[in-house]
Formats: structure tokens, sequence, C-alpha cells
């Protein structure tokens, strides 16, 4: 089983960032990590646990003592293994030696940073609140106290060229970090940029460029030590991120704060996004969760396969034949056929997977197995 703890929080609000997050004051984020806590200890079942990730937002918008009491609260009422992956995102603007040193002894042992580019141009135009000096000092400290250090970097930005790409790539090799995800910019509703591009004012990239930025990335990577192992993750090896595995192979996770998500296998709901409204409730013993989906069998199936997909190593069909009692090729023989001519699937023995091609044009193939 695993854990997610959103934090809801961040500095500033970033002009591509849709997350549920909030600029807070120091009241509202103490309320809040009291709000999680209570949570953590209404549905504390003593399970075991196998990773644990904090995201957000920002999580290091609180202070050490308030993640102390959140990691605290999870050790109290579930079974946290020995050698859990335990994961907290940071923001480079966010924190100093003194700060990763507390974290590492609270028991993080893997960061994740949001360094998103190492261009100062392009870190002012998406509003983040660190430069490129900051990313790289971090990142150098960082490795120092942890052996397992992620970062993330975002291509497709207003004005980036493929250079600008090239340089970030760069960076990353001489960082000697050990994960690295990669994001296109998508615009979203609700947005800065959303407002931006609707009248015009977004210098976005075409199409072409966008493309040639994701082949510069994905052989790039793996070029210099960081193996694809899903469609936006690249590791040394032995680093793949052990918590999103769990989400792409279906394993059960609980998520605390707002807007957090669940999966128990049979059903996956939600908690409210509004930062206030949460607290509310939880000071008050009202519900904060409610139902999404009950999970039929032909929706397990599906995610099974598009969920799976996303792992280079693909899925098994020996696997889907021992879980749902049926072979794979009759509930799903059109579709995989349909992809494998198209180039977008591979079939080898038992193991079906995304070509190279197919991965870059993943979101349809997963829509086909849509039964």
């Amino acid at each position: 089983m695993q854990i997610y703890i959103h934090v809801a929080f961040c500095e500033r609000k970033c002009n591509y960032c849709a997350f549920n997050s909030k600029v807070g004051n120091s009241d509202e984020r103490s309320a809040y990590v009291d709000a999680v806590i209570a949570e953590i200890n209404r549905r504390g079942n003593f399970e075991q646990v196998e990773t644990i990730y904090m995201g957000g937002g920002t999580p290091t918008t609180l202070t050490l003592t308030e993640i102390d009491r959140i990691i605290c609260a999870v050790r109290k009422n579930f079974k946290v293994n020995a050698d859990a992956e335990i994961t907290i995102e940071a923001n480079p603007g966010t924190v100093d030696e003194k700060y990763l040193r507390g974290l590492k002894s609270i028991g993080f042992n893997r960061l994740s940073l949001g360094v998103q580019s190492f261009d100062d141009r392009l870190l002012k135009i998406i509003g983040r609140i660190h430069d490129s000096r900051t990313a790289v000092d971090t990142l150098a400290i960082a490795i120092k106290i942890f052996d397992n250090v992620s970062l993330d970097l975002m291509y497709g930005l207003p004005t980036q060229t493929l250079a600008d790409v090239r340089r970030d790539i760069n960076q990353v090799k001489i960082s000697g970090v050990n994960h690295v995800s990669v994001y296109g910019l998508e615009i979203e509703e609700g947005t800065k940029f959303f407002s931006m591009n609707r009248v015009g004012k977004l210098n976005l990239p075409d199409e072409n460029v966008c493309a040639d930025m994701y082949d510069c990335i994905t052989k790039t990577l793996p070029a210099i030590g960081y193996r694809r192992y899903e469609v936006s993750n690249f590791a040394a090896m032995g680093f793949e991120s052990k918590h999103n595995c769990g989400y792409w192979t279906g394993k059960i996770y609980y998520g605390f704060g707002a807007g957090a998500h669940s999966f128990t296998g049979k059903m996956r709901t939600s908690n409210v996004r509004d930062v206030v409204t949460y607290i509310e409730r939880m000071k008050t013993g009202g519900e904060v969760s409610t139902i999404e989906e009950i999970m039929t069998r032909e929706a397990a199936m599906e995610e099974f396969c598009f969920l799976g997909l996303r792992l280079v190593d693909g899925i098994s069909a020996e696997t889907f034949a021992q879980k749902f009692g049926t072979d794979i090729f009759k509930v799903f023989g059109a579709v995989i056929e349909k992809n494998r001519r198209l180039n977008l699937l591979k079939v080898d023995g038992d193991k079906i997977f995304l070509t190279e091609r197919g991965m870059s044009l993943g979101n349809e193939v997963f829509a086909d197995f849509l039964l």
C-alpha cells in the first residue's frame, strides 16, 4: 500500500500551474497541517506501507516541525516498511542546507526538485520563484545529503528553443541526479497562460519544434545514463520511482489532504479541493471524501492496460489472465493488432509494450483500450 500527502500551498502560483494549490499564510498552513493529521488519524488502519510521497503545491512551504508532525502521524497509524521509499517535493527557492538536512532527519530518503529549466529567462516567463544559480546550488547540496535525487524538466515553454533544451540536458548531466521527470507544457484552463494564450499573448514554439525537443530529450537522456522506464520518466539503474510505478501497476493508495485521491482496488475517491472547506470539515468531524468511481471488471481491465502501457516494459498477458481469468487477446485483440500494424505497439512473447513511436503517441493508444 502507498500513501500520498498533498500540501496545497505555494509561495507563488506559477503561470502554467493548474494543480490544487494556493498562496496561504502561516496560520492557514498550520490549520491545514492539523486537518491532514486529523484525517490520517481518522483513516489509519495499521496497514503495511511501501512508499510515502509528499507533494503539492510545494510541501517545503511548511516548517520542518509541521512536516515532522505529519510523518509522525503516518508512522503512528500505519506500519511503514523499514525500506520504504519516502519522497518529498521541493522548490529550489524554498530550501537551504539546514532545511534539507532536517528533511533527511525526519526520514525522507528521496527528494524531487521542481527545477523545470536552468534558463533564467524561461524561469521568469513561467513564474518560478528561483533562478538557475539557486537550482544548481540546491542540487549540489541535495546530492550531498540524499542518495536519491530527482528533478523535473519542462519543454514546449513560451519562447523556448531546441538549443535551450540541449543546454538544460547538459546541466542535468553535470548535476549528477539519479532521476529525471520530463513534462511538455499543457495550457490548462484557470491558469495565467490560458488567459494569455486566448488573447494571443503567449509565444509558444510550434508543433514541429516541440517534436524536435521531445526527440532530443528522449534520445539524449538515455545516452547520458538515464534509462527511460516510463513515458515521461528516466532514471539511473535502480532509481526508478517506486511510488509512481505503484500507480501505473494498480497498487492501492491512500491520499490525504485537500484534493487528494485514494484507490482501494475496488473504488476511487477524492477529497474536497477547497482548502478552507477541507479544514473546516475536518475540524467539525465532517466528511471530506466522495466516491468518484466504483471499479467494474471492465474498468479494471482498461486501467491494467492503459496505465501499465505507460511503462517501457509494458504489460504481461500472463498477469492479465491471472488477474481477470481471461485472455487479453480475447478482450483487446483487435485493439492490440490495430496498434501493432500502426507500429505503436509491439508484442514479444508474453509482453505487450509501446514502440518508440507509440511512446510519443501514447494518449492515442491508451484511448483505444477504453471498452
